[in-house]
């Protein structure tokens, strides 16, 4: 049994279309609302499962758009009304975790959160809670903590974060300052850094007191935080929450966590890291969604889908299928095969990364109904 952490929240920003994993994930069901691991069960539930031990189902927030609301909610039920999130619109990171941010200080002003991502895989739930509670003793002390994935393979998809001297706190085993973080590397650089060992793959998640993340906000964009306390000023009230956010969401500006907080923390040595060394993937395109279903096997072939229909010879990569039409694969390797009711993709495990520009060239010409 796993001891709940007492003023610890969970925050799940539940946004974005996931646009290279089209035509799969879309507008109206986004990636997070998808099963892409053979699990039973939505990538949002499985982070909700994977949190809810530790914080309790009743402190655990999800941060999600307006069109999303009854998806969450039905994937959700144990969640509290009061605890549902709506942006009117997409405005990034910083705004939809500011948002989360605020609202919370406003109601638990000692309150330490935690912001973990709808859409990641996590394997290894056991080794997961022992670096959130290092990086929550780590925020106790008033640094912003993120938790760093130990790499596996030189991967050029992911960001880097480059550890620092070592930070001695009560309760952490192990952590650091945060000394940069850098972009996504070519493979020779990702090279570099695995042999390394002082880089770890950058997942987006942070821990910290609230009160500290605003602080942040406000030193880094005093706009932005001005519009976020206006905002939780009047979220408990059913009657000016509506308006507030119709008037201020669209006005506060579209910016990144990393640049409005994580970098500038870091720059000022307010920033630390605690290593995951649990497997993580943030199943960016088709290419990863395939290596997370054949474990890494480059000669199989993954299929997704309740009812696909596949008849392969010498095959491999991945099929998704939503229809019930036969696909027959023959003697074609890292294949992506995408079919739903309206569209249908084929593509290359190689190629993978280049579906964001179908999906831009579709927007340009106005195809909005496959989208």
């Amino acid at each position: 049994m796993v001891d709940e952490i007492p003023d610890f929240y969970a925050v799940i920003p539940a946004g974005g279309v996931g646009s290279r994993l089209w035509p799969l994930s879309r507008a109206d069901a986004p990636k997070f609302l998808h099963d892409l691991t053979g699990s039973g069960h939505s990538l949002l539930r499985d982070t909700w499962d994977r949190l809810a031990p530790l914080s309790g189902e009743d402190r655990i927030a999800v941060v999600t758009g307006r069109a999303h609301r009854a998806a969450v909610e039905s994937q959700l039920p144990g969640i509290p009304d009061r605890n549902v999130f709506l942006e009117s619109e997409p405005r990034d990171s910083a705004a939809a975790i500011g948002l989360a941010a605020a609202i919370l200080h406003r109601r638990h002003p000692d309150v330490i959160m935690g912001s973990f991502a709808a859409d990641h895989v996590i394997r290894g739930s056991r080794v997961f809670e022992f670096a959130v509670r290092d990086a929550v003793e780590v925020a106790r002390e008033g640094y912003i903590c993120t938790i760093g994935i130990t790499p596996s393979e030189p991967a050029v998809g992911f960001g880097y974060i480059k550890r620092g001297g070592e930070l001695i706190v009560d309760g952490a085993r192990d952590a650091s300052l945060v000394e940069r973080f850098v972009e996504k590397p070519d493979l020779d650089t990702a090279r570099e850094y695995v042999a390394d060992r002082s880089y770890l793959w950058n997942a987006g998640m942070f821990i910290s007191r609230a009160d500290v993340l605003l602080a942040e906000i406000e030193a880094n964009n005093p706009q932005l935080h001005a519009g976020l306390l206006e905002l939780a000023e009047a979220w408990d009230d059913r009657e000016r929450r509506g308006p507030a956010v119709d008037r201020i969401w669209p006005t506060l500006p579209k910016i990144a966590i990393d640049y409005v907080v994580a970098e500038p923390a870091a720059e000022k040595g307010r920033l630390a890291v605690v290593p995951g060394h649990f497997d993580w993937d943030d199943v960016g395109d088709f290419a990863s969604l395939a290596k997370l279903n054949s474990g890494g096997r480059k000669n199989d072939l993954a299929i997704l889908g309740e009812n696909a229909r596949i008849l392969s010879d010498a095959a491999s990569g991945i099929v998704v299928s939503h229809t019930s039409r036969v696909i027959s694969l023959i003697g074609v390797k890292d294949i992506v095969v995408v079919d739903t009711a309206d569209a249908l993709l084929v593509t290359t495990s190689e190629h993978a990364q280049r579906v964001k520009h179908v999906v831009d060239a579709l927007k340009l010409t106005g195809r909005g109904d496959v989208l």
